[in-house]
């Protein structure tokens, strides 16, 4: 099981999850954040920080977003386990269902 990072994010990118993961396993895509399933080690430190709470338990995910669960783990198809996002940077992507979407408002502004 993992953390899945959902639609409130999109367009949002706060990064205080970041800031927060131990493990520096939270990328940031053109869009939004992702987090690398196989690297996450399933602590939990980054869903209370969520200012816009886009952060869920895999299994805690509400039924609307569960298909983040899938771009999560999509985004990273091509890129694998980079082994930790701080090296990355911004990754010029996002998944097609973000990609999709058209711009979402900030709540944080």
């Amino acid at each position: 099981m993992t953390y899945v990072i959902a639609l409130p994010c999109v367009d949002v990118k706060d990064r205080a999850c970041v800031d927060e993961c131990p493990v520096d396993c939270i990328y940031e895509g053109s869009r939004m954040l992702y987090i690398q399933p196989d690297e996450c080690v399933d602590c939990g430190a980054c869903e209370p920080v969520c200012p816009v709470e886009a952060i869920f338990y895999e299994d805690d995910t509400p039924d609307q977003w569960a298909d983040y669960y899938k771009a999560n783990v999509e985004f990273f198809d091509d890129l694998g386990a980079p082994g930790g996002a701080a090296k990355m940077g911004v990754i010029e992507k996002d998944h097609p269902l973000v990609e999709a979407l058209p711009p979402q408002p900030n709540p944080l502004v």
